[in-house]
């Protein structure tokens, strides 16, 4: 029997969406859902991963795309240790990462380990793609004001280096032929200055730069600091506040950008000044990464499910056209990175990276 189809696997706290692709061509896909009250019967996030791993395989059964007939399984990358960007075969040192949390928990971390099982069991390889923990950070980047605090590369690698590639495709050359500023609007922010393809800075999304639809991005520090000893708070409704609760929800009551757009065409100026704030704080974050890359940029690019906002990007563009031409790309499929970032590997256009060759492991 021909193996020809790739599955792709990417969990998430109540879901876990799954697809198979032919080449690039998606061919079947599906959202499975689960119960809260089966996953509370699991301590840990990564317990629930024998529990996933048997749906999937049912459904790959039920749809007649057996697992004996997958060339490749790819899973969504997690919470592992800093790393070069690229494609990852799964390993038994990545697998033992994801168990123990080696960053923290998170439901991507049972992507390699459900890939890597049903790869195993038909002797074909599983990989991860660009996870959060992509560190390409030159070490200027890494000091912040205070020895005690390092600034860390906690960013969303997978849509950031997938919209890169689509925009050398475009452009008829390589990523490493091109300098860009891309930034992903989502409910977080990440503003990301590539040289030649690496990611030399970020903001991380949860703690620095622009406000965004649920986070509140870097404040002023004196007064967090006053918060935090005022007695308001405990660290965990203050870190609901930071993220989760920030941003735009803080102000708006909502983290839906077209509902704050209807308020904007109805009059609401608070509405507009708060929208125009986060694409102000937007801009500004662009041009201080321009000058990561002393402004020798082909373009600066807005992608993530925000930048369908015409009325954002254009407010965006206003503000940063001077620096290098601007380009939408709106929205973010993270099925169709994590097959591309293997069909790289399938056709040869680049080399599947080793994890505990690319990481530093002192444990």
């Amino acid at each position: 029997m021909e193996r020809k189809y790739v599955l792709v696997i990417n969990p998430g706290s109540t879901s876990t969406k799954i697809a198979v692709y032919e080449g690039y061509e998606r061919k079947a896909q599906e959202n499975l859902t689960h119960e809260t009250s089966e996953l509370e019967k699991y301590e840990k996030i990564t317990d629930q991963y024998e529990y996933r791993k048997d749906m999937i395989v049912k459904w790959l059964v039920d749809e007649n795309y057996a697992p004996s007939k997958l060339a490749a399984v790819v899973g969504r990358g997690g919470l592992l240790r800093p790393m070069p960007s690229g494609t990852y075969k799964v390993t038994e040192p990545m697998i033992q990462d994801l168990i123990v949390g080696i960053q923290g928990e998170h439901a991507s971390n049972l992507g390699g380990m459900i890939a890597g099982a049903i790869a195993k069991s038909e002797q074909i390889e599983a990989y991860i793609v660009d996870p959060v923990a992509v560190d390409e950070f030159e070490d200027v980047a890494r000091v912040s004001g205070m020895p005690q605090i390092v600034r860390k590369s906690l960013v969303h690698a997978l849509n950031i280096k997938a919209i890169a590639h689509s925009v050398a495709n475009d452009k008829r050359v390589k990523v490493e032929d091109l300098n860009l500023v891309i930034a992903h609007l989502g409910g977080g922010i990440s503003v990301v200055p590539l040289l030649k393809g690496r990611m030399l800075d970020a903001n991380n999304a949860n703690e620095m730069g622009p406000f965004s639809p649920e986070r509140t991005g870097g404040l002023p520090v004196g007064d967090v600091a006053k918060l935090c000893f005022s007695g308001a708070y405990t660290f965990g409704s203050l870190k609901k506040k930071l993220r989760g609760k920030g941003g735009m929800t803080a102000y708006l009551g909502t983290n839906d950008a077209r509902e704050v757009l209807k308020r904007i065409e109805s009059g609401d100026e608070n509405a507009k000044l708060v929208f125009e704030a986060m694409g102000y704080q937007i801009a500004k974050e662009i041009g201080a990464m321009a000058t990561v890359l002393q402004g020798k940029i082909d373009a600066i690019v807005l992608t993530g499910g925000v930048a369908y906002s015409k009325y954002l990007t254009d407010y965006i563009k206003e503000h940063v056209a001077f620096i290098a031409p601007v380009i939408i790309k709106p929205g973010e499929d993270e099925m169709e990175a994590l097959n591309e970032g293997v069909q790289r590997v399938l056709n040869g256009e680049e080399n599947a990276k080793i994890y505990e060759k690319e990481v530093i492991i002192n444990d």
